[in-house]
């Protein structure tokens, strides 16, 4: 039994996990240092920061996830496991550009509705008051 775990490689020092661990906490690192120490357009510290984060899931997969190996008790072989994972990252890439762009146009919105507020409250004196201020 010793045996067989070992031909397996799960027994000994998980380098490949501590490996994979210390990756991703300096992918971590990185995306931290970007986004609070440097100069650059919050578009780009965005598209680094999703750049860092699809290669740390991509190297969880490979280094955690046994996304290679064969499964002999299943018959779920590499190749179909890369398409589950596959799929499972164009639903995961939906989710997060979906969210992204629905709470964008609602910080939109709510920036042309503060718009108005603001220039109501400019105006307030001048005479040229709308019917929210003249019920006050």
């Amino acid at each position: 039994m010793a045996n067989k775990t070992a031909a397996n490689g799960h027994g000994g020092f998980p380098w490949k996990h501590l490996i994979g661990f210390v990756l991703s906490i300096v992918l971590t690192l990185v995306a931290l240092w970007v986004a609070l120490e440097t100069d650059l357009s919050l578009t780009w510290i965005l598209i680094i920061i999703f750049g860092f984060a699809f290669l740390q899931a991509a190297l969880q997969l490979l280094m955690f996830m046994h996304l290679t190996e064969n499964s002999t008790s299943t018959k779920l072989t590499g190749r179909v496991q890369v398409g589950n994972i596959l799929f499972a990252a164009f639903v995961a890439i939906v989710i997060v550009i979906g969210s992204v762009w629905v709470m964008t146009a609602g910080h939109a919105k709510h920036e042309k509705h503060d718009v108005p507020k603001t220039e109501n409250h400019e105006n307030h004196g001048g005479g040229n008051d709308s019917e929210e201020h003249g019920s006050h």
